[in-house]
């Protein structure tokens, strides 16, 4: 920080003498023509030397961002001409742009991003993609002042030899222009001479051009992309949507909700996984399991520990019961009355505008849309293990289904993979009595996590019995008769067997992509990402949910897709940007582990500066008296600043304790004003309010406290 001091003092003095001494002057259209006439020898006898002084004169004028860049190609026109006068102040300029560009970078850059690094987000993933695009068409129009253009670049993540470049060739024409008057100083009686108004909108059409190129050029490509094809001209349907899990049936609803013409298509269950295999099964799961260590610890609440009965069969009955009673909120019939052509059936692309239901009744029917939503979800990853098929496993997806008979829950399981759904299933089968070994083959589980999170998370899971092993690598399986087992290897490259019952694969979920048509019609399944948009390289079939990603969560799914019908049905008017900057994140252990925005890990491995907030809620009233004090939360905010970076929240209730700082990130809310917020008592959410103190607690100025101590003393007397 005392170096960038000790720098902006310096350039703040050589301007200071600058306008001190009077060379201003110099850089007046008067001043410009004096200095020509005076010139005019050294031109004559000592033209090399000249040609250095003003090369280096212009260098530095440029990169103190001084008002006379302007003057000072004229005056290199008019002494060297045309072709000398280019070479000078074209190299010359973007020399000094360079500097100016490296010095505000220097200085401000890293304080600027961490301030404001989710509003800059958006910014620096456009320069990152098009940078050269944005600052050549900048570049080429006067209209914006240069000296702005390379401290606003500066701020970007734009490269510094890629911003050279650009600024040498964006300039050239300018510069060009400016020599040409240079040639001419002496009949000029003011700059306006020079940048008439025509001459301006001609500048203004040469910056505009780029753009226009670029949406020809995209135009063409689309064109060409699509002359293959034979394009409907009239449609069936404004939009058809495959897939029925959150995201195809927020996109279905929306569409529906504007009167559009929408068909879902779903090949299964509506709801989609999250309904049928993931969410809510799994959260009625852990709601039983927790009940069953409440039972065995019921000490803890004053009393007589029991041991509880525990009827697989009828725990597993009640999780469909769940699912049943939700069923209706995404069922056919709730989306048909709502407005939604609802088709049970494989779809499949045949040309990009025509989808072929395969109808599960029998038939197949033909559709076609102007344009379409992909919103077939995720799938469990089968890791290539040797002799996996042989010993038979199950996944997040299909233990509902292969445990619900089972009197008992697994006697011995096996968890492969240390994240969130391996955490969360390892835990309520160990608590309903299984004996669960977890493998994870990096060093701790929940690697997203920060380290004192995933501690806390492992020993919850230890607590309550699951074998946890990091660093370990499953190398094959092997079956002798009924006994099952893998084979490991730790760290140290040392081998063991461990045996077990069931084997439950949960290492992640990769999107469906197969099956569908989209590498029959030019769509790259490999790199299927989607933009920014949600669209494919076909504008009009856009994707949402998990089989883009990045984050396979419902609420997720859901916020997505409103940007994919929206863009879907309007975006030849208007598209929409996914936001992404506050995605709520949590892990339904026990206790909870939630989370927004930025934590440590993300921070660091970002560049990005911040200070730690903590308050651990083992002091907090209510968690005491629920017999639930334990966990923490951390609050990332901005330097000497109450904004918000990140929270995370390890504690009962994790997740519903979020939602303030969701809140409060989305609004601009700092930590003053939660603390300034009467929040119920006893309640957890008082929590978020403790930390909000501890925060303005380290923030209190203590000579201020000084001068409080004498006040009061004084007061008494």
């Amino acid at each position: 920080m005392l170096k960038k001091v000790v720098f902006l003092s310096l350039i703040a003095l050589l301007v200071v003498a600058f306008f001190g001494f009077g060379f201003d002057h110099y850089l007046s259209l008067d001043g410009v023509k004096q200095l020509q006439i005076d010139l005019a020898t050294w031109r004559t006898e000592r033209p090399v030397i000249l040609a250095v002084i003003l090369f280096f004169s212009y260098i530095v004028i440029t990169a103190l961002s001084l008002p006379g860049a302007a003057v000072m190609t004229l005056l290199v026109g008019g002494i060297f001409g045309l072709a000398w006068g280019v070479l000078i102040a074209s190299f010359a300029s973007s020399i000094g742009a360079t500097l100016a560009f490296i010095m505000t970078r220097y200085v401000l850059r890293d304080s600027v991003q961490s301030r404001f690094s989710s509003r800059l987000k958006a910014i620096n993933d456009g320069v990152a993609r098009d940078g050269s695009f944005y600052l050549f068409s900048l570049r080429l129009v006067p209209v914006f002042p240069f000296f702005l253009i390379n401290m606003l670049m500066a701020l970007t993540p734009i490269k510094l030899r890629q911003f050279y470049w650009v600024s040498q060739l964006g300039m050239l024409p300018g510069t060009l222009v400016y020599v040409n008057a240079g040639s001419q100083l002496s009949e000029l009686s003011s700059l306006s001479g020079i940048l008439s108004p025509s001459l301006l909108f001609s500048f203004v059409l040469l910056g505009v051009f780029p753009l226009l190129a670029k949406k020809s050029l995209g135009w063409l490509a689309a064109r060409k992309k699509n002359s293959q094809w034979s394009r409907p001209r009239k449609f069936d349907r404004n939009l058809i949507v495959i897939g029925g899990g959150a995201a195809g049936l927020v996109s279905a609803y929306i569409a529906a909700a504007v009167k559009a013409k929408v068909t879902l298509v779903e090949a299964h269950k509506m709801g989609g996984d999250c309904l049928n295999y993931g969410c809510v099964p799994s959260k009625a799961l852990i709601k039983t399991a927790k009940l069953a260590v409440q039972q065995r610890h019921g000490e803890r609440y004053g009393l007589g520990a029991t041991q509880p009965h525990i009827d697989f069969r009828r725990i597993m009955a009640r999780v469909n019961d769940i699912i049943s009673k939700i069923e209706p909120h995404d069922s056919v019939a709730r989306y048909t009355e709502l407005g939604v052509e609802v088709l049970q059936g494989y779809a499949r692309l045949i040309d990009p505008w025509t989808v072929e239901i395969a109808l599960n009744d029998g038939g197949v029917q033909r559709l076609t849309s102007r344009a379409i939503v992909i919103a077939a979800g995720a799938e469990p990853v089968v890791p290539p293990l040797p002799g996996l098929d042989e010993v038979g496993y199950v996944t997040s997806d299909t233990l509902w289904e292969s445990l619900a008979e089972s009197e008992k829950p697994p006697a011995r399981l096996l968890v492969l993979g240390g994240g969130p759904i391996g955490c969360e299933l390892s835990q309520s089968f160990a608590r309903l009595g299984s004996e669960v070994t977890q493998l994870e083959m990096l060093p701790r589980i929940m690697m997203r996590d920060d380290e004192d999170v995933s501690a806390a998370a492992a020993q919850s899971l230890k607590d309550d019995g699951v074998k946890i092993l990091t660093s370990t690598k499953a190398i094959r399986c092997e079956r002798d008769g009924e006994q099952k087992r893998i084979i490991v290897c730790d760290e140290a490259g040392s081998e063991r067997a461990i045996e077990f019952d069931v084997l439950l694969c949960a290492v992640g979920r990769k999107p469906r992509t197969k099956g569908y048509g989209l590498a029959d019609i030019g769509c790259d399944i490999e790199s299927l990402k989607g933009n920014e948009y949600l669209e494919t390289s076909y504008p009009h079939i856009l994707l949402a949910g998990d089989v883009v990603g990045p984050y396979q969560f419902t609420h997720m799914a859901a916020h997505q897709a409103w940007y994919a019908a929206v863009n879907a049905l309007f975006g030849s008017f208007k598209k929409f940007k996914v936001d992404y900057s506050l995605v709520p994140r949590v892990t339904y252990v026990d206790p909870e582990v939630a989370s927004v925005g930025l934590n440590e890990l993300e921070a660091n491995e970002r560049g990005i500066s911040y200070e730690v907030t903590r308050y651990g809620i083992d002091d907090l009233d209510r968690a005491i008296c629920d017999s639930q004090a334990e966990g923490f939360i951390k609050v990332l905010t901005a330097p000497k600043s109450d904004r918000i970076l990140g929270v995370t929240i390890v504690g009962a209730q994790a997740g519903e304790l979020l939602a303030e700082y969701v809140l409060a990130m989305k609004n601009g809310i700092g930590l003053k004003k939660i603390l300034g917020t009467i929040h119920s008592y006893p309640s957890m959410s008082e929590a978020n309010k403790y930390v909000a103190g501890e925060w303005q607690k380290a923030h209190t100025p203590q000579w201020a406290l000084r001068y409080l101590v004498r006040f009061h003393a004084w007061r008494r007397g």
